[in-house]
């Protein structure tokens, strides 16, 4: 009788993405399932484009669900984890890339949208920071979304970069507060990238102009920016940590 000898398969590595029904959180979602990961894609109401996200990934041959939340709030955010853990088992990866932006001079933003800005930007940031520290399995990855407006000081941008300059400051102190844990934290700081977010509301010569910047001369994709995800939330990239990577073509 032979005996045959099996050799141990290595965990699944389960992701949670936040903003992840449409553009850099969507891509990313998939991306993660490509690199074998079993994907919980959050999304705050869009529930038909995160029911996309699922199906592209299934018939790709990946695992995922889909589960609503508020990032900021966070009876919601530690319902989406509570979630993540009783379908796939735990923790591995979180990438937060929910996001809001209004854009106007100082001068002029209207308030309430500086507060909606601040509640999804900053304390959704905190907030699914908090579960993400509390939950990540040795090994995991936070990875934070900020923005290479911070670096090019647009006219227009002054509140929305605060929000991303908050980031930034929360991310390179997590990563210090979870010395001993085997868990990186880092933020992705794109360029001006072709999705929704960054293609509303600007004319064809106001788009031409900045994909003209950079010395690449086009504007990122979202495919790009996912690439850069893999990496940080993959082995090759455990000896970053408490970093900002400005993907953006070199702009800035």
């Amino acid at each position: 009788m032979t005996e045959h000898s099996s050799t141990p398969q290595t965990p699944r590595r389960v992701a949670v993405v936040t903003g992840g029904s449409r553009g850099i959180g969507r891509e990313t979602a998939e991306r993660l399932a490509a690199d074998g990961c079993a994907v919980v894609v959050n999304y705050a109401g869009n529930e038909a484009e995160a029911d996309k996200t699922v199906a592209a990934i299934t018939e790709a041959g990946g695992e995922a669900i889909a589960v609503r939340a508020d990032v900021a709030d966070e009876t919601e955010v530690a319902a989406l984890f509570d979630a993540t853990e009783s379908a796939f088992g735990g923790v591995d990866v979180v990438v937060h890339a929910a996001g809001v932006m209004a854009l106007a001079p100082l001068v002029d933003l209207d308030l309430d949208a500086l507060d909606r800005m601040h509640r999804t930007n900053i304390r959704g940031t905190f907030v699914v920071g908090q579960q993400a520290a509390r939950r990540l399995r040795a090994g995991g990855a936070l990875i934070n979304f900020s923005s290479s407006v911070l670096a090019l000081a647009i006219p227009g941008y002054s509140a929305y970069a605060a929000t991303k300059g908050a980031v930034e400051a929360m991310t390179l102190i997590v990563a210090r507060e979870l010395r001993g844990r085997d868990v990186t934290v880092n933020a992705v700081a794109p360029g001006p990238t072709a999705t929704a977010l960054f293609l509303d509301g600007k004319d064809e010569e106001t788009i031409a102009r900045m994909a003209a910047q950079p010395p690449l001369e086009r504007l990122g994709t979202p495919r790009d920016i996912a690439e850069v995800v893999s990496f940080l939330a993959g082995p090759a990239g455990r000896w970053v940590n408490g970093q900002v990577l400005r993907a953006n073509g070199g702009i800035a």
